[in-house]
């Protein structure tokens, strides 16, 4: 398998969008510490917490030191605020993006070997193929994305962010978004047509591989093992340099600039992201240390 189409895996855990709609299994509940930063100054405090976004159900992820972080935390701050009540909000924003005159069959867009892989993913999805061909090929494949999550058994109401939202709502605190759903969106949208093929084909892959994959990412996050984080998800990008640099690199570096910015506001915010974000040397954290700002390990 290609260092391409294990990233599309890791899009199950650390990208924001992708999941709209996941059934998922019981899952035997298991202790888990992951990695939590503190950044702070004299008045402010900022903690950056990586998520997985999707996870199956019962899955334990909280300790005590989390819970303290939440409970004192004034304001909580995502990726991109979903509308879990309202999915169609979001598919709105991205039909606006997706629909393009002229394209090819989506069948046309990808090698004859994986064809058959297309048609199974279509099939299961339920989308009219019509549908689909009309797309560009970058939202076709996030929206076949949701066929590997249901393979993997994830559900998106077990999913980190989910859970620290209704928390938030439920305490009257607010939450607020480092991008929109459109500039979410818009990062896959400004792809070129080549990379976006390869994102096309990358999820086209078998669910017996995605679960061993995921299995392992989920162990790695569980422990807070941040190295292992970089090593499975950062460098299996050293094969998309474009996909690297549109959905990670410039990202990393915008929500960094934020992160120094709020320093300039008092008050204790709690940043949840996707824990690709804030592992390795092109990461949140990094990003910050490398502009002389201190970021200490909590968790």
């Amino acid at each position: 398998m290609s260092l391409l189409k294990r990233f599309v895996r890791k899009l199950a855990a650390f990208g924001a969008i992708a999941a709209t709609a996941c059934a998922a299994p019981a899952a035997e509940p298991k202790a888990a510490s992951p990695a939590l930063w503190k950044v702070a100054d004299s008045d402010t405090t900022i903690y950056l917490f990586g998520t997985i976004h999707l996870l199956p159900k019962g899955t334990v992820w909280r300790s005590p030191a989390f819970d303290k972080v939440a409970a004192g935390s004034d304001t909580l701050i995502v990726e991109t605020v979903v509308d879990e009540k309202d999915p169609a909000a979001t598919m709105g924003e991205l039909f606006k993006l997706a629909i393009s005159p002229g394209l090819p069959p989506l069948s046309a867009r990808i090698p004859a070997d994986r064809k058959a892989a297309l048609d199974d993913a279509i099939a299961k999805s339920g989308i009219p193929v019509q549908a689909l061909d009309k797309m560009e090929t970058w939202a076709a494949a996030f929206l076949l994305l949701g066929v590997q999550f249901k393979d993997l058994g994830l559900d998106p109401s077990s999913g980190v962010e989910s859970v620290l939202r209704k928390q938030f709502e439920d305490g009257g605190k607010p939450i607020d978004q480092l991008e929109t759903n459109a500039e979410q969106l818009g990062f896959f949208d400004k792809l070129s047509e080549k990379a976006q093929r390869e994102f096309l084909i990358g999820v086209l892959d078998d669910a017996g591989e995605m679960k061993d994959q995921f299995g392992g990412m989920l162990a790695a996050w569980s422990k807070g093992d941040v190295k292992a984080i970089a090593d499975s998800f950062n460098a299996e990008l050293s094969d998309a340099a474009e996909l690297k640099d549109a959905l990670l690199v410039r990202r990393n570096a915008n929500w960094a600039q934020w992160v120094q910015s709020r320093l300039d506001k008092p008050g204790t915010v709690l940043v949840a992201v996707g824990a690709g974000h804030l592992a390795g040397d092109q990461s949140v954290v990094s990003m910050l240390q490398k502009d002389g700002v201190k970021v200490t390990r909590v968790q």
